[in-house]
């Protein structure tokens, strides 16, 4: 059964939010020379420090979804989240339980860590055509082609 952050709730605030690669390598020290190094996985879990702000029926749904669905954060779920690429359907889970804070009487600031599986990023392919091009200028071949089709197109065909 897949599991999912509940859609009313809103996304982890940007205040705290911090994403920390796991160790994807091992390094060996030599008696001489340099260290050597070599890529352990190829599939690094990474951590995120998140918080979110919640009214009280928002910190409830979240308390009750905790317990009941994450299993007091033990199972995976699929919640979206910040990265590079923009806001992206990730699986995480919690490393550790949460801390909830009370803030003027009213709001309820909630703390902890997740663990993602896998952090999105660019496909390689998209990376060797933006390391080979001007970023902005691509954006606008983009933009123009995308008013050609739907625009100049669709209204010269109808």
């Amino acid at each position: 059964m897949t599991i999912n952050f509940p859609k009313t709730l809103p996304y982890p605030t940007v205040q705290g939010y911090a994403i920390k690669p796991g160790e994807a390598i091992v390094r060996t020290e030599m008696e001489a020379g340099p260290a050597r190094q070599r890529r352990r996985y190829t599939q690094t879990p990474s951590r995120i420090t998140v918080k979110w702000i919640f009214n009280l029926e928002q910190f409830a749904v979240f308390e009750a979804w905790y317990k009941y669905y994450a299993q007091e954060g033990g199972e995976w779920f699929i919640i979206t989240l910040l990265g590079g690429i923009g806001l992206i359907e990730q699986d995480a889970r919690f490393t550790q339980q949460f801390e909830a804070s009370l803030l003027n009487g009213r709001l309820w600031e909630i703390s902890s860590e997740l663990e993602i599986r896998d952090r999105p990023t660019l496909r390689e392919d998209g990376l060797e055509l933006l390391l080979d091009s001007d970023y902005h200028k691509l954006l606008l071949s983009v933009e123009r082609l995308h008013t050609y089709v739907n625009r100049t197109l669709h209204n010269h065909l109808n």
